[in-house]
Parts: C-alpha cells; structure tokens; sequence
C-alpha cells in the first residue's frame, strides 16, 4: 500500500525549499523547482512507495522552526530525526556531513578518506550532489581542495549565504 509523504514549502533567505516527512522523520529539505529536487523526490517516491501532498506534520513543523533558528543565528546543530534514503555509499557520505562542525568546511578529499574512499572523489561529489536533506545534512560545508566554492544544488549563491550565515564569509565572492 502506498504512504504519502507530507510536504511543505519553506522560504529561506537563500532560496525557496521543499521539505517533505514520512514515518515521522524528515526525508526532504531540498532546493524548489531545481532539477535536484525532483531527482529527490523521484527517489524517495521509488524508494518509500510513496506519493506526496502539501500539508503539516509535526516533523515539517520542527524542520521549519529549527531552520528559522540557524538562519536567525540561534542554532548550530539540527535535532530533527532524518530518514535519508539512498545507496550504502551515500549514507556514508552524508554521514561524514553530518560530522563537519558548524562554522568549518572539509574538501571532497577530506570526505572521500573519511568514507575510506581515498581515490573516490568523485564518487564523493557525485554522492553529496544527491543529498536530498540540504542545510541539516550540511553539503554546503564542502569546498574545493584550492578552497574554492564548488557545485551546489541550489546554486553558489546559495552556498555562499549559507557559509556567511555560519561566519564564513570570507567565502563569498568579493570578500
């Protein structure tokens, strides 16, 4: 029998999100109307059997509020239970996202040995491209070896933003 996902939209001060929750955790906080989101929700459809339709949740609700935190400033870390779906390596990946602190950064590299793919960057930048929990499960903590900004689902603009918002800004172009 198929479950529907519950979804909301949310609009950060970098970008309009889509966040979607089944099984009362959070499985979607992703750029809207960029074609990640739909790979994402593709997935998720595929992998949960599940259709989708806007409306609350006690998890959405959570994700909302604790989103307006970080963005005020007021928080660091995330306390919303996740259900991230995707192959054994990208739960790997995302999980050494989860582990970049606040305010710090790791490079492909950093995260391709973490994972204990040291020759595997690109199947790294590959894994954290499909990451469908952005800003919570932090890909936007990941730059280029040179220290450069690299790919970002919703766009540099956007990652450039989310960096500043946690004293990073020396990331963003011009700085």
């Amino acid at each position: 029998m198929k479950q529907t996902l519950s979804t909301q939209r949310y609009s950060s001060p970098c970008g309009d999100l889509i966040l979607a929750s089944a099984r009362d955790r959070l499985c979607l906080c992703d750029w809207s109307g960029k074609p990640c989101a739909g790979r994402n929700m593709r997935r998720l459809a595929r992998l949960l059997d599940a259709d989708f339709a806007e409306r609350p949740s006690a998890v959405l609700e959570q994700a909302r509020r604790q989103l307006d935190e970080y963005f005020a400033g007021a928080r660091r870390t995330f306390g919303i239970r996740l259900l991230p779906m995707g192959t054994a390596f990208q739960l790997r990946v995302w999980d050494a996202l989860l582990e970049i602190p606040y305010g710090e950064t790791r490079t492909y590299k950093d995260i391709a040995l973490r994972t204990g793919s040291p020759g595997g960057v690109r199947a790294v930048a590959q894994a954290i491209g499909a990451n469908g929990i952005s800003i919570i499960v932090p890909c936007h903590r990941v730059i280029g070896s040179n220290r450069s900004l690299t790919g970002f689902a919703g766009g540099l603009e956007a990652k450039a933003m989310l960096l500043e918002t946690e004293g990073l800004g020396h990331f963003l172009p011009g700085k």
